[in-house]
């Protein structure tokens, strides 16, 4: 049986889930935002199986860019996927401290810059890369897509 990063067993009903590893932080409106990741998952004409978002800190997410990834660097955001597209059951941990910097160097509010990182990740499951140019400018126009959704929630 699979089981996700805090070793639960896959879920039978689908869910969203937002922990807080070490960085004292949740965002506000879950209940809107997990309405929000919903749709997007729907609108990807994918399946929400579990979805479990861990927030911690820049040197929290670097041991795991080192001991899964063998990356030695920062980054905002890791996504491990449990299923390939178009089932959704994967841990995204989200560094809250990278989040606040590239807000703060894009000149960007941090909540929009965290729902940009928050969804980015949910687009790479439903099968969205971005390594090419090409693959970056759908990414971000999918990103932008999601964000004007949310505005409206």
């Amino acid at each position: 049986m699979k089981a996700d990063a805090f070793g639960h067993p896959e879920a039978t009903t689908p869910a969203i889930d937002f922990h807080d590893e070490d960085a004292g932080f949740l965002p506000g409106q879950l209940p809107t935002l997990k309405q929000w990741i919903q749709q997007i998952i729907e609108r990807e004409s994918c399946t929400l199986q579990q979805l479990t978002y861990i927030f911690c800190s820049d040197a929290y997410l670097h041991r795991i860019n080192l001991e899964y990834l063998q990356h030695d660097t920062y980054t905002d955001i890791i996504t491990f996927p449990y299923e390939e597209p178009p089932l959704i059951y994967s841990d995204i941990f989200i560094s809250i401290e990278r989040v606040r910097d590239n807000a703060q160097q894009y000149g960007l509010a941090f909540e929009q810059e965290l729902h940009r990182v928050i969804i980015h990740g949910v687009l790479h499951l439903c099968g969205y890369p971005d390594k090419t140019t090409a693959e970056a400018q759908m990414m971000r126009q999918k990103e932008d897509e999601a964000l004007n959704l949310l505005s409206r929630l």
